[in-house]
């Protein structure tokens, strides 16, 4: 039986996300700048060729080591973890068109004595959308999602059994979507479509055969065409801290449009040293169709999905402006 508690609390944590960011965006936060958009271009003012590729991102590796010898406290022999981070984006604007990419890898590893090496962290995510400024501040715009990851995923009912939940394009989620996109500063988007196809792939015979994702049993893939919603929101919390947050809404026409379908990603990134960042990942998923994964391997009911990375390392953030070609002198 569905958990009316927990779509309560779903419905009101997504409300208050969504009107923290829109209140910071129309109170002209303008000047808090994404850290990887610090670096700036000193224009000539003789100067009129136009600004029209941004582009930079964020390279981050995270290691952990422990070991142990004859530890009267207890614990394992050793530990190792490992978790990178890839985070890029390229933006064009060119007059009134505007076309946003960003790519975002991200991939981790723990290993210990007693339990192996096992998956921490693991996931795909290319967004591109393509706008037309029709005045004040709103973009007629067309985006394209695509979410997967690289490697299997195992559920662990005991230390020597595994049970495969995912791999590889299952699930893939394609996401193809028309709509207005709101722009009110350049650190917060709000993307409102009414035309949205979305297509689930689970590229897997053994994950099909049991409905995984909630694909119909025995088949690959599910259609389904909604309503999308995509919040962007991203600020310097200070000279050293900075946030970027995605929250993203999807609701099915054609199966139980009530059930509203989210994706949210939060990351908080704290500046050390020049080469040295804190970082704090956290993911938030909840599917109606998606059954939860009991220790046993055995299908629960719809949960929220929840998780959680935090370590420090070596991050290298990159930023960088170019022109558009001067025309040649007309003859």
């Amino acid at each position: 039986m569905k958990s009316y508690r927990t779509q309560y609390l779903l419905i009101l944590f997504v409300l208050t996300f969504t009107t923290t960011t829109a209140l910071h965006a129309q109170n002209g936060v303008q000047g808090l700048k994404s850290a990887t958009e610090a670096a700036t271009i000193t224009k000539d003012p003789n100067d009129t060729t136009k600004l029209t590729w941004k582009t930079g991102g964020l390279l981050s590796l995270t290691f952990n080591q422990a070991a142990l010898s004859n530890w009267s406290a207890g614990g394992d022999k050793s530990a190792l973890s490992l978790n990178a981070v890839v985070s890029l984006y390229a933006f064009y604007q060119d007059g009134r068109r505007s076309w946003d990419n960003s790519l975002n890898l991200q991939y981790g590893l723990a290993s210990t004595t007693s339990l192996g090496t096992r998956k921490t962290n693991d996931m795909i995510d290319l967004t591109s959308k393509y706008g037309y400024d029709v005045g004040k501040k709103w973009y007629l715009t067309g985006l394209f999602d695509f979410r997967t990851q690289f490697a299997p995923g195992y559920n662990y009912p005991d230390a020597t059994h595994k049970i495969l939940t995912s791999n590889f394009a299952a699930p893939a989620y394609f996401l193809l979507s028309l709509g207005m996109d709101y722009k009110p500063t350049s650190n917060f988007s709000l993307f409102l479509s009414p035309i949205t196809a979305r297509e689930l792939i689970v590229n897997n015979d053994s994950l099909a055969a049991v409905a995984a994702f909630g694909v119909d049993s025995g088949k690959k893939s599910r259609f389904e065409f909604g309503a999308y919603a995509s919040v962007n929101y991203r600020s310097n919390l200070s000279k050293t801290a900075s946030y970027t947050g995605r929250l993203d809404l999807f609701s099915d026409y054609l199966n139980h449009p009530e059930n509203i379908a989210m994706y949210m990603t939060n990351v908080l990134t704290v500046k050390v040293t020049s080469l040295i960042s804190m970082s704090l990942n956290v993911t938030l998923i909840y599917d109606d169709r998606i059954k939860s994964v009991k220790p046993d391997g055995t299908a629960g009911g719809p949960a929220l999905q929840l998780q959680e990375v935090m370590g420090i390392g070596f991050a290298y953030k990159f930023a960088k402006k170019s022109r558009a070609p001067t025309p040649p002198p007309a003859q």
